[in-house]
């Protein structure tokens, strides 16, 4: 696994069906306690609403993955706003669905419909982008090289994050994984042979965003 989906942005919207409103908060998290504190936020600032029903996904694989009905008769409501997470493909996001009630009785699949489409509708305002994860590979130079040699790297397309002066000039280079042979080729070029990169890590960076 070298990439997932995410959302873009942070968003709410709201549907309603026979008074009932139902209006989605949709949010990045980067784990359960985060997901969590959401929910409870929620909680206390839409005191007057029945129900507050959620569902996250975390992790790149999408490990994570819990919903809560939160009154509303079992399987009607967290359920299918997790469904609808996992047919997007996200992933380190969160929903929260808060109903206010609205008189009339919408039965099971009146429910369902609900809660899903105001997860649909916020996504579709939130957008997704593409995590990706980056190997981070450590260069180091002499100084009187290391000006030529960043310059050669960034001209054919190397990442270039950071660079530490100190005895010697440290460069932190960063390339998807496939690409790690093409950098140290790369560098190996650019230094006459003389240096290599090493891996030293991993990260994940957000790409663009994109329509949802």
């Amino acid at each position: 696994m070298t990439s997932y989906l995410t959302v873009a942005r942070a968003a709410e919207a709201e549907v309603e069906d026979r008074g009932s409103r139902f209006l989605c908060t949709l949010r990045r998290v980067a784990d359960e306690d985060e997901a969590r504190a959401l929910v409870a936020t929620l909680r206390r600032e839409r005191w007057d609403a029945r129900h507050h029903c959620s569902a996250f996904v975390l992790g790149p694989r999408g490990e994570v993955q819990r919903s809560s009905d939160d009154g509303e008769p079992a399987g009607t409501a967290g359920a299918p706003m997790l469904d609808v997470l996992r047919g997007a493909g996200v992933s380190d996001v969160a929903a929260v669905v808060t109903r206010w009630f609205g008189g009339t009785l919408l039965g099971a699949g009146g429910l369902v419909r609900a809660y899903g489409d105001a997860v649909r509708a916020a996504l579709a305002e939130a957008g997704t982008l593409r995590r990706s994860l980056l190997a981070e590979l450590a260069l180091d130079l002499d100084h009187a090289d290391a000006g030529r040699v960043e310059g050669e790297l960034r001209s054919r397309g190397v990442t270039v994050l950071d660079m530490a002066y100190d005895a010697h000039v440290r460069l932190l280079l960063a390339a998807p994984p496939a690409e790690v042979e093409r950098v140290s080729e790369v560098v190996a070029a650019a230094t006459g042979g003389r240096r290599r990169p090493v891996v030293v890590g991993e990260r994940w960076v957000d790409g663009p965003d994109r329509p949802a």
